[in-house]
C-alpha cells in the first residue's frame, strides 16, 4: 500500500481543528486511532511518529528522520492536551458569544425589515461622516504640503549661504522630512498620522 500523503497541515496524519490545536491519528486498513489533540502541529506529528514506531510501519511513513528507536520517538512524543474544566469553561463562553452575536444579527434584520427610515437616515448619517473624514484628511495633507514647503525653502536658504528666521533648535526644522503623499486611502479612519510615513 503506498504511503498516505501529507495534509494541509504538513505532517502526516495531522489535521488542524477548526477551534484551534492539532488532532493526530493513525489509520491501519479500516481501523482509525485517535491520538489527542496538541497545541501544535509540531507536537501532533512527534505523537504520530511514536504511534507509528509502536505499530511498526516502515521510516519512510515517518514525519520526522531524526528518530532511529521507539524509545527516541516516545521520549520525543508530548503527552496529549487535557480538556480541563478551564478548556470546558472558555468553550462555553465562546459559544454563548455566538449565540448572542446570532441573535444580535437577527434582531438587527428585523429592524431593518421594520424601520427603512432609520436604516436611510443612519446610512445618510455615515456618508456625510466619511465625507468629513476625507474633507478633513485633505486639509491635513494639505497643511503638512505647506509646512514641508517652507521648511525646504529655509533649508534651501541656509544651504545657499542665507539666514533663515528658524532658530536652530526649531522644531519646523524636522517639517523637511513630512510625508505628503496623494496615495492615502480613503477609506482609513485617519486615525493614525505615521501611516502617511514613507
Amino acid at each position: 500500500m503506498p504511503p498516505r500523503r501529507r495534509s494541509a497541515s504538513g505532517y502526516r496524519g495531522v489535521r488542524q481543528r477548526p477551534h484551534g490545536g492539532f488532532y493526530a491519528e493513525i489509520r491501519s486498513g479500516d481501523l482509525r486511532l485517535s491520538l489527542g489533540t496538541y497545541d501544535t502541529a509540531h507536537e501532533a506529528a512527534r505523537a504520530f511518529d511514536a504511534a507509528a514506531w509502536r505499530l511498526g510501519r516502515p521510516a519512510r511513513q515517518m514525519n520526522f528522520e531524526d528518530v532511529q528507536t521507539l524509545q527516541q520517538a516516545l521520549d520525543l512524543a508530548p503527552p496529549p492536551r487535557l480538556n480541563s474544566a478551564q478548556d470546558r469553561a472558555e468553550h462555553n463562553a465562546l459559544q454563548r458569544r455566538l449565540l448572542v452575536a446570532q441573535e444580535d444579527e437577527r434582531i438587527m434584520a428585523e429592524w431593518r425589515r421594520r424601520h427603512p427610515e432609520d436604516v436611510a437616515y443612519e446610512q445618510q448619517y455615515w456618508a456625510s461622516r466619511h465625507e468629513e473624514d476625507t474633507r478633513r484628511r485633505r486639509e491635513k495633507r494639505l497643511d503638512r504640503r505647506r509646512r514641508k514647503a517652507l521648511a525646504c525653502a529655509q533649508a534651501d536658504l541656509v544651504n545657499a549661504g542665507g539666514r533663515s528666521f528658524f532658530t536652530e533648535e526649531d522644531e519646523r526644522w524636522f517639517d523637511c522630512w513630512l510625508s505628503t503623499s496623494d496615495d492615502t486611502n480613503d477609506d482609513d479612519d485617519g486615525a493614525d498620522d505615521w501611516s502617511d510615513w514613507d
